[in-house]
């Protein structure tokens, strides 16, 4: 799956893995600013992820597949690993 991930602070990786993945939601309320968007890279599909820090600290997940009828979902946790892990196999199930 070819994938775009954009920080709110300009951050740009084409095809992110899962450690880069993992970089940036660790980065979160840092260098990544709060919140990440995951896309298509070609734009023909209509899928979504992103992923925001909430005000309490905890790391929002939120990811929807309208093209599969697969409802909007969210998730929060404290790991950045298990959220990159989480993202990297929902990614993988895209193509």
């Amino acid at each position: 799956m070819h994938c775009t991930a954009d920080t709110e602070n300009g951050t740009y990786i084409d095809d992110p893995d899962e450690a880069q993945l993992t970089g940036l939601i660790a980065g979160l309320g840092q260098a990544s600013g709060s919140f990440i968007t995951i896309n298509p890279a070609d734009g023909t599909q209509a899928w979504y992820a992103s992923v925001s820090l909430l005000p309490d600290g905890t790391i929002e997940i939120e990811h929807a597949d309208p093209d599969r009828s697969e409802d909007h979902r969210t998730a929060t946790t404290d790991s950045p690993a298990a959220i990159a892990r989480t993202l990297t196999s929902w990614l993988a199930a895209r193509t």
